[in-house]
């Protein structure tokens, strides 16, 4: 079991306040728009109330293409999300979730839960939007690959975006404004054509099947990273050499992970964990006493500051909730309770499968995209997106570039 503790959590608004409505003025004949003296046409004081409660938001979904939508300033996060999923047609939403970037009022759609078995998904659509956002992760770096793993994983992305080789539409270099890795050669692209070749007659979700299948054997799938220093306060075997150490911590669906220099040094499973705190830039584990072991262990995680100590804890406290718990837990009642209110509020996995098996409609027919390196990136400072495009759309050679 877990027990948190930690100060009270911000609130989690897409925005703090609300604008104060305009004073109504006296003058005002009626709620409907009306023509003032001087002809034009004046907006009535409800529809002016109106504007300063919503908001249009532009949210960057994974194959970059741009939604907008009109939400309440002090909406939830999750009503966006439910807007994002609704336009994607998404039933296995529980995945996913909505971020904000650097400029107000803009998002991105993200996956925020990896499932541990992509075969476990009911729907071929989300999985298509599991490995988009795999294949942003491998291509930035965020999950790293050998060569050979490379090669593979673009093998099965090329007979999921291009479908079956033709040699008399493909040219001698047909993938190579693909992106499938961080540094990209050419020696790996021949070995991608040379595998795609043999894939003849694999449909795309099978493809995308095959991707999936090879990614979530990566050391580093689904691992939320965060930078830290080891801080001993009791004796503890595996880190007793690392004290001061620069380490990353990662959070996944099975635990704790301790990294140094790129290697895992340790690996604390949920059920070893007792319990999970976090005070001012420092973030404590209680570790369970082995079977040899008399007492438990607390071990100390120093942190940038406050903010990353505090983000740290409720990663984990999603991850834990989502992957180990039946179903979610209820925030205290109690006016004067101590520590943190925050709980992880959606559904857990196994009530998302659940829901998941009780899917009845056809399979969705959604066009897939071309992932091509100039269309990948994200903009994040209100520059261009251009959207990859879909097969169709590659074949007339048609390009769609969108503004944030």
């Amino acid at each position: 079991f877990l027990i948190r503790v930690g100060p009270e959590p911000d609130a989690d608004f897409l925005s703090a306040a609300l604008i104060p409505d305009r004073a109504q003025s006296s003058l005002a004949e009626d709620s409907s728009s009306h023509l003032s003296s001087n002809g034009r046409i004046a907006r009535s004081p409800a529809r002016a109330a109106l504007s300063f409660r919503t908001m249009q938001t532009r949210v960057t979904l994974l194959d970059g293409a741009l939604f907008t939508c009109i939400v309440e300033k002090r909406a939830r996060g999750l009503q966006l999300l439910e807007k994002v999923c609704e336009h994607l047609n998404l039933l296995e939403k529980d995945y996913f979730v909505t971020v904000p970037f650097c400029v107000p009022w803009n998002f991105s759609f993200n996956v925020k839960f990896y499932p541990p078995n992509p075969a476990q998904l009911s729907e071929d659509l989300t999985r298509y939007f599991l490995c988009l956002q795999l294949r942003q992760d491998i291509v930035s770096g965020r999950l790293p690959c050998s060569f050979a793993t490379h090669t593979i994983l673009g093998s099965y992305t090329v007979q999921s975006e291009l479908g079956d080789f033709d040699p008399d539409e493909c040219s001698p270099d047909y993938v190579s404004e693909l992106c499938f890795a961080p540094n990209q050669t050419k020696e790996m692209e021949a070995k991608i054509m040379e595998l795609h070749r043999t894939l003849r007659g694999m449909s795309p979700a099978e493809a995308e099947m095959h991707f999936l299948e090879n990614v979530k054997t990566l050391s580093m799938y689904g691992v939320d990273l965060h930078h830290a220093k080891v801080k001993m306060l009791t004796p503890n075997v595996c880190l007793q050499d690392s004290e001061g150490v620069a380490i990353m911590l990662g959070v996944c669906s099975s635990g704790l992970l301790v990294y140094r220099d790129r290697l895992r040094i340790n690996r604390f499973s949920w059920p070893k964990i007792l319990k999970i705190s976090y005070k001012r830039n420092n973030f404590y584990i209680k570790i369970r006493p082995g079977e040899f072991e008399q007492f438990e262990s607390i071990i100390g995680f120093k942190l940038l500051n406050h903010r990353a100590a505090k983000r740290l804890w409720k990663v984990c406290v999603e991850h834990h909730s989502f992957f180990r718990l039946l179903s979610p837990e209820e925030p205290p009642k109690k006016f004067l309770s101590l520590g943190s209110k925050f709980r992880y509020s959606g559904r857990t996995q196994i009530q998302s499968r659940r829901a998941s098996a009780q899917i009845s409609r056809p399979a969705p027919n959604f066009p897939r995209c071309i992932s091509k390196r100039s269309m990948l990136s994200r903009s994040l400072d209100g520059g261009t997106v251009t959207k990859p495009k879909s097969r169709s759309q590659w074949n007339h050679q048609a390009v769609l570039v969108l503004f944030l």
